[in-house]
């Protein structure tokens, strides 16, 4: 995979039981990462991405393609 930043959708809301901001990326199931600002949120999911990718592909597991945006009904 390519560095710099990835595709996915990623929400970023403040978590008051963590005194942080969480980052999340529906589209990996899982893939979620924290920091003290929105931006360092931002910053630490990107590297989970990464690693959820590669450890998805090691295992044999499929990876999603990004699809931006996501709507809801």
């Amino acid at each position: 995979m390519s560095s710099g930043i990835t595709k996915y959708e990623v929400i970023i809301y403040w978590s008051e039981e963590d005194k942080s901001f969480i980052a999340e990326v529906p589209e990996l199931t899982g893939c979620m990462s924290d920091g003290p600002t929105p931006h360092d949120a931002l910053e630490n999911v990107q590297e989970i991405i990464r690693q959820w990718i590669d450890t998805a592909v090691s295992l044999g597991r499929p990876v999603p393609e990004p699809k931006g945006r996501l709507k809801y009904a």
